[in-house]
């Protein structure tokens, strides 16, 4: 038996690469129809192309039973990866043949180096027409020596990175070799056999003996309508059967003793009924109703809680509240879930299951700060309550600031982005107003790949203004890179916004009016109120529009009176845009539905007396 994690920057071919094993193992059967990344089995997972949550299956191959963990390449779900790696003893690094590493893959990589894990490296895409495979390779070498030196590993742990066993693959086609392909070529192998030998050389079979007293750790979590809470652990030591005895050690250091009523092994996709486990075994038990991950299922008669299971320090952080709007419950299908209990509850329960969010308190009852790793975790938890019946208003990201030395300190990421040679001016003065400073720039066919240190500030609201200057062909990643002093102001916007001033239906006569003041978020007949952000201004500052304005009608024949006009269709933002896109003072008001931006006060007169108080402190000053 083998226990590996796959780890690799997004949409490097994780999942198509185990769509791959599985397939060659024989786990979809002859007959079965061949469905593309089938570890990603959500439907947020499937719609972003990513992977959201860490997952493992079990592939067979010759007598082997190799337990395989997909983690997310992101670093805003970092905690799933340091979840995967709790339940392993090695790693395959996959990189793409193009691309090489990147900031993301050098996040995973010193997860697993800092673990003293074993590692293997794929190269894989090789088929790719700009692929760049000896050059991939030496840059992954390099990554892998920087990182032992920042650990400060040992001279035997560095001589095993330096004699770093290599396959080059094709995830897509199933298959694989040791031998080099040339730039842009298919592995002269015929299917995956080379990376399973590779494997099961590299990656040592599990060291934990089942002689010894009882012990599990709780990694994940997940739910069946049948069985309850279903926790997933890997058993560090002993035998576990089904209806056993085992002491439950939980954080607060009770010892409660808790029944195993089901014992279930995974093969394949599927999860099969067991009577017995033993050290080394990835497992799913039921019978404990409040486990969490991070808890140790013990020996009764000798329990020794294992460490808990730590993951790094949220950096961002937005409000998360019920919905105050004067559309609340009023769309055509509206939300269930309106109360503050409800969203409470939703937020308890999230607590759960993802290790890397925290929910803190705020001066107002209905409404909770969310902290997490990043802008896209938070989001997803946003888009997952609102497909779950919610009705939500959600802040503007903020960072999580800390104190050291008595000077203010915020968050930094490594940002790296990979544009074409045109853009690079625009790209560069962009990230300067943004206060990043650039640490290296290298030139390629037509390209550029640059490397900044920015503050996190910096990036919310990035994307989308990046993606504009690049026309879409701009390739942005960032990872966590620690904290430094408070940088001062950082404008991310330029322009202010259109704001309704009364409601009602949105008229083409009044869009027509105003398609010269900026541009707009809402098309006809759609319902606005007073304080709703119904577009982007032209302009510095903020515009009170009538939008919902009819066109006065006379009893006056006129020849030119009605002209056919046509209407610029309004730009539809997501919900990760609007997130970008809102100022300090608004927020987003997010339905099953619909996502509205709104001022926070939607009282024109209280917003001004804001801002006059705003000018005088600044004034002071």
């Amino acid at each position: 038996m083998r226990n590996v994690a796959i780890v690799a920057h997004v949409d490097h071919g994780k999942t198509t690469l185990v769509d791959a094993m599985l397939r060659q193992s024989g786990a979809f059967g002859e007959r079965a129809e061949p469905v593309d990344r089938v570890m990603d089995s959500g439907d947020l997972e499937r719609e972003k192309g990513i992977t959201i949550l860490a997952k493992h299956t079990a592939v067979s191959w010759q007598g082997y039973t190799i337990n395989v963990v997909d983690t997310p390449g992101h670093a805003d779900f970092g905690g799933e990866v340091e979840r995967g790696l709790s339940m392993v003893d090695g790693v395959v690094l996959l990189v793409d043949a193009s691309e090489g590493p990147l900031p993301q893959t050098r996040f995973v990589l010193r997860k697993t180096l800092a673990a003293g894990l074993p590692v293997m490296l794929v190269v894989n895409k090789t088929d790719r027409g700009d692929a760049r495979i000896a050059e991939v390779v030496d840059e992954s070498l390099e990554l892998l020596l920087e990182l032992a030196d920042e650990l400060e590993l040992d001279e035997s742990a560095t001589a095993h990175l330096l004699d770093l066993p290599v396959v080059y693959a094709s995830g897509r086609a199933g298959k694989a070799s040791r031998m080099r392909p040339a730039d842009g070529e298919l592995p002269d192998s015929s299917d995956l056999t080379p990376l399973f030998e590779t494997m099961l050389d590299v990656v040592p079979s599990p060291s934990d003996d089942p002689a010894a007293p009882l012990q599990m750790h709780v990694t994940n979590l997940d739910a069946s309508s049948f069985l309850g809470r279903i926790a997933l652990c890997r058993i560090r030591g002993g035998v576990l059967r089904r209806g056993q005895q085992v002491a439950w050690c939980r954080e607060d250091g009770s010892t409660p003793r808790v029944k195993i009523t089901e014992l279930m092994m995974t093969e394949a996709l599927t999860r099969v009924p067991a009577d017995e486990a033993r050290a080394g075994d990835l497992v799913a038990v039921a019978g404990i109703a409040d486990v969490t991950i991070g808890d140790t299922l013990a020996d009764p008669e000798n329990p020794h809680p294992l460490p808990r299971i730590h993951v790094d320090e949220p950096a961002i952080s937005m409000t998360i509240g019920t919905n105050t709007s004067p559309l609340a419950g009023r769309d055509p299908h509206p939300g269930k879930k309106l109360t503050a209990r409800l969203v409470k509850n939703r937020l308890d329960a999230e607590l759960i299951g993802n290790v890397s969010i925290r929910v803190l308190p705020t001066e107002r009852p209905d409404a909770w700060e969310v902290q997490g790793r990043g802008e896209l975790a938070l989001a997803v938890l946003v888009e997952t309550m609102r497909r779950e019946g919610f009705e939500l208003t959600v802040g503007k990201p903020q960072v999580v600031t800390r104190t050291i030395d008595g000077k203010l300190h915020e968050p930094f990421e490594q940002l790296s982005v990979d544009v074409p040679e045109d853009a690079l001016g625009a790209v560069t003065q962009l990230l300067a107003a943004r206060k990043g400073e650039m640490g290296d720039m290298v030139h390629g066919d037509g390209r550029v790949r640059m490397e900044f240190r920015v503050p996190s500030r910096g990036l919310i609201g990035f994307r989308t203004e990046f993606l504009t200057i690049t026309r879409g062909a701009g390739i942005a990643s960032h990872v966590f890179d620690g904290y430094g002093p408070w940088v001062g102001e950082i404008r991310t916007r330029n322009k202010g916004s259109l704001i309704s001033d009364r409601s009602g239906p949105v008229t083409p006569y009044a869009i027509d009016q105003l398609a010269d003041r900026g541009t707009l978020f809402v098309g006809p007949t759609t319902l606005v109120y007073g304080g709703m952000v119904v577009g982007e201004y032209t302009r510095n500052e903020d515009l009170e529009v009538n939008i919902t304005r009819e066109k006065k009608l006379t009893n006056i024949r006129s020849s030119t009176s009605d002209v056919l006009v046509k209407l610029v269709p309004p730009t539809l933002l997501s919900l990760e845009q609007s997130l970008e896109f809102c100022a300090p003072d608004e927020c987003v008001e997010v339905t099953p539905e619909n996502v509205r931006i709104r001022k926070i006060e939607l009282d024109p007169n209280l917003r001004a007396r804001a801002r006059s108080r705003a000018k005088a402190a600044a004034n002071a000053q």
